[in-house]
């Protein structure tokens, strides 16, 4: 992956949740959301040791309010990474919380997400950090695994679209595989393929999905700068 380039330069993060076109600043927002929700739930699992329930309802108030109140939008790139600044929020909102002694509450006039909170515990239960945990670095590797699992997928929809679901198959038989992956030979005979079209398919799939990890993190920086931070955070690159 290491060497390759970055994608083009396009509206930044901060640019589009200033915006004044609406559309623009919801589907900033909705790329907020989609991202780091996740990461969010956990992190008030593990950091403040909210129960389950709490920790939805917390989850939902706060990105309820980041959207209503649009403090978000006061980011300043200048003093630190969006998820720095945002994990900060959160913990504010947090205190707030337990100093006024109050829960978000379901329903009411509280906009409410679909989100699927039981995939988010199921997955916090599998990668539970240890007691003494750096959550700087929960929530960064939550967000990790949320950019990951994004690309992946939006490389999955494109090739079963596009009639390449055979490559994306050996692609995930091989790299999504959580125990020993099969080898090179092994995946040619599972798939009735040459060990060449594997190592085809393989090298296709990864350019594609490195490609789509280096999208989502575009859509959630707010600088060229930090976009190539996060870029070296995640995928090992160090651009020239």
């Amino acid at each position: 992956m290491p060497g390759q380039g970055f994608p083009a330069t396009r509206a930044s993060l901060l640019l589009r949740l200033r915006s004044g076109e609406g559309q623009v600043r919801q589907q900033a927002f909705d790329a907020v959301v989609s991202c780091y929700w996740k990461p969010i739930y956990r992190y008030l699992r593990v950091r403040w040791q909210l129960a389950p329930p709490d920790a939805e309802d917390t989850t939902q108030a706060f990105l309820a309010a980041a959207l209503e109140k649009g403090f978000l939008e006061r980011f300043d790139p200048e003093k630190a990474r969006f998820r720095t600044f945002l994990r900060v929020c959160l913990d504010r909102f947090v205190q707030n919380q337990q100093r006024d002694q109050r829960r978000a509450k379901r329903g009411g006039e509280m906009q409410v997400l679909p989100l699927d909170f039981s995939t988010a515990e199921g997955e916090l239960r599998q990668h539970e950090p240890a007691v003494e945990a750096d959550f700087d670095e929960v929530f960064r590797r939550d967000l990790v695994r949320a950019v990951f699992s994004r690309a992946v997928e939006r490389v999955r929809a494109d090739h079963l679209a596009r009639g390449r679901g055979a490559a994306f198959a050996v692609f995930a038989h091989h790299d999504l595989n959580e125990g020993t992956p099969p080898s090179y030979a092994e995946l040619a005979d599972a798939h009735g393929l040459a060990v060449t079209q594997v190592t085809n398919y393989l090298a296709a799939v990864r350019r594609e999905l490195r490609a789509a990890v280096l999208d989502e993190v575009r859509a959630l920086t707010s600088s060229d700068a930090e976009f190539r931070a996060e870029a070296r955070d995640l995928l090992g690159i160090r651009p020239a």
